[in-house]
């Protein structure tokens, strides 16, 4: 009986050797990749580049922020362009990427300082984002961001 098992786990265990050998990198360079989703996604919105910041998220994204859960589409309507007019406004100084690369799953944590005039009223606030993100045909995708601020 023991025999048996461990017969059975060894050669279970051989046939997954091909799968852990065949997994996506999780490394620099998939650290990169995902770095590079997120920019082209900010960078859009700096530039008002709708179709652009749109194409880096997921068909079923979901955004968190105020208590609130907003779809993709919802997002691409309501607060997006919000969010453009204020990255037009005021500039946002980023700390450090803590990017966490699983396969084809990353979650990225960061914290932004803004400081300025929005509207004309003064803005000084720390926003704290997690982003997860999937890979998908090699193409990194944003399925969720969840946004929480406060003031300084």
């Amino acid at each position: 009986m023991i025999c048996a098992t461990i017969r059975r786990f060894s050669v279970l265990s051989l046939l997954l050797i091909p799968v852990f050998a065949c997994a996506p990198a999780s490394g620099p360079e998939a650290e990169a990749a995902v770095t590079a989703a997120l920019d082209k996604f900010y960078g859009a919105m700096k530039t008002g580049d709708t179709v652009t910041a749109m194409s880096v998220i997921a068909p079923d994204a979901l955004f968190v922020e105020s208590g609130k859960l907003e779809t993709r589409d919802e997002y691409e309507k309501n607060h997006l362009p919000l969010d453009i007019a204020f990255e037009k406004q005021v500039t946002g100084k980023r700390g450090p990427l803590r990017i966490t690369v699983l396969g084809d799953t990353a979650w990225v944590i960061a914290v932004t300082v803004f400081d300025g005039t929005f509207d004309g009223s003064p803005v000084n606030f720390e926003s704290a984002q997690l982003a997860v993100l999937t890979r998908e045909t090699g193409e990194w995708k944003i399925r969720s961001i969840h946004w929480s601020s406060r003031r300084r």
